[in-house]
């Protein structure tokens, strides 16, 4: 008899989701260049949004905890937005259902993706968006949701943040299951514009590879 579990509470280590996927973290450089080679420029306009998007949510963070929601709308929204991912030909899903056969244990892991961005059934960017836990946390249960793709001879691209952080991923399911990740980037201490650039700058390099 198959148990149904949910993937937030199955998967809580990148260690688990290595073994119930076979996932491995590669060690080869060339695998995901994509968040660190040939960004694109940005525009005057461009830096100027991004300086008001991270002052506007330091000043949210100063009155207390920002929810997982207000992330979502003071950070990663106008982010896809300015990035291009609100335009055809992408298609944003929210809170779509994912779930994943663990044939070697007879479990069906389910779980919903925060925001999804789809382009031709390519799976371009998983969003995690995870304000109350340390961004690393949200990295096994974005793998995790990123395994579900329906295209698995396609990469799939990933971005996990709490708003102070983020993290971007690349999984390849064929002809192994493999994956890596950016590094981390902060906009805490101090308040990093750079790094908020650096972050755009990645989203957009993701979109035009997907096109």
């Amino acid at each position: 008899m198959t148990t149904t579990r949910a993937t937030s509470k199955t998967i809580p280590t990148t260690a688990v989701v290595e073994d119930k996927f076979g996932l491995t973290l590669t060690a080869d450089p060339q695998f995901f260049t994509e968040w660190r080679e040939n960004l694109p420029n940005l525009t005057d306009l461009e830096k100027e949004t991004l300086n008001l998007l991270q002052q506007r949510f330091a000043a949210h963070r100063r009155r207390g905890t920002v929810s997982e929601g207000a992330v979502d709308k003071l950070l990663v929204s106008p982010l896809l937005d300015l990035a291009g991912f609100y335009e055809l030909p992408f298609e944003i899903r929210t809170e779509e259902p994912v779930e994943f056969a663990v044939a070697e244990e007879d479990e069906l892991l389910r779980g919903r993706i925060d925001t999804l961005i789809i382009q031709d059934q390519l799976w371009v960017v998983v969003i995690e968006a995870k304000r109350t836990i340390m961004v690393s946390l949200a990295v096994p249960q974005a793998l995790s949701y990123m395994m579900c793709s329906p295209n698995p001879e396609r990469p799939v691209y990933g971005l996990v943040s709490n708003g102070d952080e983020f993290i971007f991923l690349k999984v390849k399911a064929t002809p192994k299951p493999e994956y890596s990740s950016s590094k981390l980037y902060s906009l805490f201490f101090p308040p990093n514009s750079q790094d908020l650039y650096e972050v755009f700058q990645v989203l957009k390099r993701i979109g035009t590879v997907a096109i």
